[in-house]
């Protein structure tokens, strides 16, 4: 981080299928606050990165050999979402779909836009999602270890359940 402020490159929201709209929209209005290109990237794990190209050109390849055309209608749909949030990609934001290791594509992503912040969502809740951060690791805390800038980890907006007295 540069000593000088605040730097001015874009802020990167790091979305899921099933993002939660609090976290959306909590990113427009810190981008919008700080006078930030907001840019929502999904990074899909079930395809990794084949090739770099000088021009910031990525190929993929997904991992599953029955790909057909319904491998775009996911983040097509995921743009959707998003679009029906924040309206019409331009000025203020844009999508980004990237390949790989979550942690890694957005810290490409980060590195490569001059990103002043990373925005992720906090660990899911539940048993499944356990399974999942003990298999690959927690996005958020992997972000917060290796990053040299700034990342914010908004919390679920649901309601925490109670803990159950040791009575």
């Amino acid at each position: 981080m540069p000593d000088d402020g605040w730097p001015e490159g874009p802020l990167v929201l790091g979305v899921g299928w099933n993002f939660p709209e609090h976290l959306v929209r909590s990113a427009a209005d810190l981008a919008a606050a700080l006078g930030l290109h907001l840019v929502c990237a999904f990074v899909d794990p079930a395809s990794y990165l084949t090739e770099w190209e000088p021009e910031g050109q990525r190929t993929a390849l997904s991992l599953d050999p029955n790909v057909n055309e319904e491998t775009d209608y996911p983040a097509n749909q995921l743009q959707g979402k998003l679009e029906r949030l924040l309206g019409q990609p331009g000025d203020t934001w844009s999508f980004r779909v990237l390949n790989g290791d979550v942690q890694k594509a957005l810290s490409r992503l980060a590195e490569n836009t001059g990103a002043s912040l990373i925005m992720v969502g906090a660990d899911r809740p539940g048993s499944l999602a356990w399974v999942d951060r003990l298999l690959e690791g927690s996005v958020s805390a992997s972000l917060v270890r290796h990053q040299q800038r700034p990342v914010l980890v908004v919390p679920d907006s649901r309601p925490a359940r109670p803990i159950p007295s040791a009575s």
